[in-house]
């Protein structure tokens, strides 16, 4: 049986940590987290956000494992609307980051709590 988007982020783990980006904000600045834009190409071209390394969703593992060895290393995905976050979230703790969170506000809220001046 085919699940929705909507069922398939209803069954994620528990262990799946979400926060607001105002909250993501704070915690970067305090414990050197880093910020990964999962949007597609296009979409970070046409609203960029900063401090933010961008690895779209779809080579997210194979980038990732590249670029962060430290498997406690903060992470904190976002996307446009938290969905492809926090299904990303799933993959890293999959493979053994033990320290994931996804973003689940929208890129308006996003961008005013990284860039505010844009």
């Amino acid at each position: 049986m085919l699940k929705s988007i909507q069922e398939r982020i209803q069954a994620l783990p528990q262990e799946i940590r979400k926060v607001s980006a105002a909250e993501a904000a704070a915690e970067i600045e305090n414990n050197q987290g880093v910020l990964i834009d999962v949007r597609e190409p296009s979409e970070s071209a046409e609203k960029t956000i900063q401090p933010a390394f961008i690895i779209p969703r779809g080579i997210l593992e194979m980038k990732t494992l590249e670029k962060f060895k430290d498997p406690d290393r903060p992470l904190y995905l976002h996307c446009a609307s938290g969905v492809r976050a926090q299904l990303g979230a799933e993959q890293l703790v999959d493979m053994g980051y033990t320290n994931v969170t996804a973003i689940v506000s929208d890129i308006k809220a996003i961008q005013q709590a990284f860039n505010p001046q844009e």
